[in-house]
């Protein structure tokens, strides 16, 4: 008789990943998201989604966007309250680029406690300074497709052109050197505080970002406790 297949089940887990620029942290979400059924939450798309679909918080924020405003914390985390209120967070969450500050860490934890939840596992994904530049300074993308290609670990091979369409390769703003380290210098000032407040909570993990995906996905499995196999 053919045994069937069991699946495993795996505990909540409500998530939140740190991790500079170029960390990979998103390359991983995407794959604890895929493994366990649990959504990854991304400020920046949700906020998006938000505007797109003009909810009302959605309409706040693209009036601040349009004036080149930052959207306050009030709007992001109200984004973010009526994202984890949907159903497929039900069995946990994976937050991505949220909280960046004490204050949001604050109003997150209480937002959870009045659902009955809290924060499960807070991991920090580490890559050195050099390196993070190195993998990001590096990168090129196509302006007909929008492919992606980088200088070191994955050149074009047709030299300045995209190997699909032949369209031209640049390099985005955001990318260049001296634009990555006023961001790395931004987020060492927002995230040190942040990594100490989840550390007196006892909640704070580090693994390496350094080596490959597959890799690093079976550091932060271990660390959360889970099944390892990748």
């Amino acid at each position: 008789m053919k045994k069937e297949k069991t699946m495993t089940k795996v505990r909540t887990v409500n998530l939140v990943l740190l991790g500079p620029p170029g960390a990979g942290k998103g390359t991983q979400a995407k794959m604890l998201t895929s493994r366990f059924n649990i959504p990854q939450i991304s400020t920046g798309e949700i906020l998006r989604t938000a505007v797109k679909d003009q909810t009302s918080l959605g309409i706040k924020a693209k009036e601040l966007m349009d004036t080149g405003a930052l959207v306050s914390d009030e709007i992001v985390i109200g984004i973010v309250e009526e994202r984890l209120a949907r159903s497929d967070c039900e069995k946990g969450f994976i937050l991505d680029g949220f909280p960046r500050t004490i204050p949001q860490a604050n109003e997150l934890k209480k937002l959870l406690a009045v659902r009955g939840k809290e924060i499960d596992h807070v991991i920090s994904v580490e890559v050195d300074r050099e390196e993070l530049l190195a993998r990001i300074t590096g990168r090129l993308t196509c302006r007909g497709c929008g492919n992606g290609f980088h200088r070191v670990f994955d050149p074009p091979k047709a030299g300045d052109r995209c190997d699909g369409c032949g369209g031209e390769l640049y390099q985005r703003d955001d990318d260049k050197d001296e634009t990555m380290r006023n961001r790395l210098d931004v987020y060492e000032r927002q995230t040190a505080p942040l990594a100490a407040y989840y550390a007196q909570e006892s909640l704070l993990r580090t693994i390496s970002g350094s080596g490959s995906i597959d890799d690093i996905q079976r550091k932060l499995l271990t660390t959360l406790g889970l099944e390892a196999k990748v």
